[in-house]
């Protein structure tokens, strides 16, 4: 039997354990983006150089390759012409390519939840600054400006009064692909918002997380998520209204198999909101950590159900064992980077220490995931100690730059 082939688009840090996974099952791997030198094509079997934005480029090295699946984990740019190649190709998909469309775009999946009667805030998209000032009477203030096609907290900002709307509105287009944004009322949250990853396969909901997002209230860009911890803030009833809608959404979308990137959170008026969800794993080693906290591997089911196979080991729901947390290591300034101190005052067990630079290397301040230099696993046995060690970070974690 030919050996498999699996193309995963993009080339950065976050695709290494999906290739690991798509190795261990005897499959070939080809990684494709336009930056030759992206550290995922130092592992793969085969590089090819194309836009991932570039549906129809894509689906043409596709076909060439004969691949037997593809998919865009980690990598948010490459979901629709994953999506695209999946249904012009016949390969298993997460569903219908128009879905996926509606997924991708903040401006329509907003529209589609308000039409479907799903909490939702008010939101407009503009393909013009000019477009998005002249409406700025009606804006609830505060409110979010973004690309409806970027990821990573790019291009986002809080504006609190119009007389700082339109910065905002540049530094939103300064970031989108599409050279469109969108402007959406700020829904306060109560607690923690989560964005995690979760699953379904042929349809059904199998696999659900939500976690606790933390920020960096002294980071450049403070919407930039700085570290993750589980279970969540939310109560079992918001949680369990909150998979009912994720669930009700992945019908209502013909949705198959896929891992997702799921945003949520609960507003001071005390609705569940689903924020963002989208066919991809989350950056940010989400997957990994759920493994580590739970023992499920949907990285090895997902990469073996999009080339075709059956997955071996059933996605089901499962506990945490403890209380996790992972710390999204990053630079307070940019500069030259030195080394990290861990005090001892941290009360956890360190399960991995992933450091992605050296001393002497540049590094930027916190302002996107990409400027991000690595990661911490915690294991805490109580929620108390989790908590106290996320909130009073900067006494036991120091990162050096000179």
């Amino acid at each position: 039997m030919a050996q498999k082939k699996l193309m995963l688009l993009g080339g950065i840090r976050y695709l290494l354990p999906v290739i690991k996974a798509a190795h261990e099952q005897g499959y070939y791997v080809i990684t494709a983006d336009y930056l030759p030198d992206n550290i995922a094509h130092k592992y793969s079997d085969e590089y090819v150089n194309v836009s991932i934005i570039d549906k129809e480029a894509v689906l043409k090295v596709a076909k060439e390759k004969q691949i037997d699946g593809i998919m865009s984990f980690g990598v948010d740019p490459g979901v629709v012409s994953a999506s695209y190649v999946q249904n012009k190709m016949g390969l298993p998909s997460f569903g219908p390519f128009e879905s996926v469309e509606i997924l991708q775009n903040k401006d329509k999946f907003r529209a589609f939840l308000a039409k479907n009667g799903f909490n939702v805030p008010q939101a407009k998209g503009f393909d013009s600054i000019d477009a998005a000032m002249s409406e700025a009477y009606w804006f609830p203030w505060p409110v979010i400006v973004k690309p409806t096609d970027a990821a990573g907290s790019k291009g986002v900002t809080r504006v609190d009064k119009p007389e700082d709307l339109k910065p905002a509105l540049e530094y939103a287009m300064d970031h989108s692909i599409s050279g469109h944004i969108i402007v959406e009322e700020f829904i306060e949250k109560s607690g923690c918002s989560s964005d995690t990853d979760s699953m379904s396969v042929d349809g059904k909901l199998v696999f659900t997380s939500f976690c606790a997002q933390r920020f960096d209230a002294e980071a450049t860009n403070p919407y930039t998520p700085a570290a993750y911890s589980w279970p969540s803030t939310f109560t079992k009833e918001q949680e369990a209204y909150l998979k009912s809608e994720i669930q009700r959404l992945i019908s209502l979308l013909n949705l198959r198999t896929s891992v997702y990137n799921i945003e949520t959170r609960v507003g001071t008026n005390g609705k569940p909101y689903i924020m963002e969800l989208t066919p991809r794993g989350g950056g940010n080693r989400l997957c990994e950590m759920l493994r580590y906290a739970t023992g499920v591997d949907m990285i090895t089911a997902i990469t073996r159900a999009v080339v075709g196979d059956p997955i071996l080991e059933r996605v089901e729901q499962k506990p945490y064992n403890g209380h996790w947390a992972e710390i999204i290591l990053h630079a307070d300034n940019s500069g030259v980077f030195d080394h990290i101190e861990l005090s001892d005052t941290l009360h956890a067990e360190v399960v991995e220490e992933d450091l992605w630079v050296k001393a002497g290397d540049k590094v930027e301040s916190f302002e996107g995931a990409n400027n991000a230099i690595g990661t911490l696993v915690l294991r805490f046995d109580t929620a108390e100690a989790l908590e106290h060690a996320i909130t009073h970070q900067r006494d036991w974690l120091k990162v050096v730059v000179k």
